[in-house]
């Protein structure tokens, strides 16, 4: 296989993909230069796939096949500071450059607003402190998520909620405008909870060595967040519970599993070859 930063020359005369014969031609052309690429990851120094589900393949092409229509949803979960967020922000600098139709969306904001809490507690780590648990599938708004990504999967434009950031705890009713896109890519931990997990086409964990995670979780509230060590030490030890209760276990249904310590260089190559492999049809 030829290196990732080289632009296939070839092109394919484009068949008739509103018919079946058409997209089984698709299907068939994509296991083989998926194939190729998971082959390829194999061979570099850090590869970026750390686990393939081995029924993956086949279930991706099938669902190409028997579904045509239906927007392709991509879920990407990991543990606090896995690199998840990264690796969107990464998707996003390469569907800028390629004006690739791609729609991104955080589960983030599907928390449920908790400013009653902060207003009786103070403050959103008296909350934590509180027993409240913050990464507890009961703290997000998962029938609303499900319905939205239902009605994207449709090809339906949705209002998202949109939890504030700043430690209010609030949420905003049908405040994120999002546009059901060609493909759908939605990040954080509740993508795999139940209830949403089986609307995705592709699931996406997304890992790092606890010790990377820590050193990441510790910076980014200390000099991004203005939290005090001790405090930051704290949410860490909280998080790090939470992810082994509530995060981890969805590791092995994941369809792909990533390495959030790989070079994001070659993690934007291997996006842009995907692209090439799946738009080298002449009209």
């Amino acid at each position: 296989m030829q290196s990732l930063q080289e632009q296939e020359k070839e092109r394919i005369f484009k068949p008739d993909f509103s018919c079946r014969s058409g997209r089984e031609l698709l299907a068939f052309y994509l296991q083989t230069k998926f194939k190729q690429l998971f082959l390829y990851d194999k061979k570099q120094p850090t590869p970026i796939i750390n686990a393939i589900n081995p029924g993956f393949i086949s279930r991706f092409t099938k669902r190409i096949i028997n579904n045509p229509s239906k927007r392709m949803l991509i879920g990407i979960t990991g543990e606090s500071a896995s690199g998840k967020s990264t690796i969107c922000t990464e998707i996003q600098n390469v569907i800028g450059r390629l004006s690739m139709p791609v729609a991104v969306l955080s589960t983030d904001n599907y928390f449920h607003d908790i400013s009653d809490l902060i207003s009786k507690y103070g403050s959103f780590d008296k909350v934590r402190d509180s027993g409240y648990d913050v990464d507890a599938p009961s703290s997000f708004q998962l029938g609303t998520l499900r319905r939205d990504l239902d009605s994207l999967a449709k090809g339906n434009d949705i209002k998202a909620p949109m939890y504030l950031p700043n430690g209010t705890g609030v949420s905003l009713p049908n405040a994120l405008e999002v546009k059901s896109q060609k493909i759908i890519v939605v990040e954080g931990i509740a993508t795999m909870y139940d209830n949403v997990k089986d609307v995705f086409d592709v699931k996406i964990y997304v890992e790092t060595e606890n010790n990377l995670r820590k050193s990441r979780f510790i910076s980014r509230a200390v000099e991004e967040r203005n939290q005090d060590i001790g405090n930051a030490m704290k949410h860490w030890n909280y998080i790090a519970c939470a992810g082994e209760k509530y995060v981890k276990p969805f590791r092995k249904e994941a369809d792909l599993v990533l390495n959030g310590n790989s070079d994001l260089g070659y993690f934007a190559h291997i996006l842009e070859y995907i692209y090439d492999i799946t738009n080298k049809f002449e009209n």
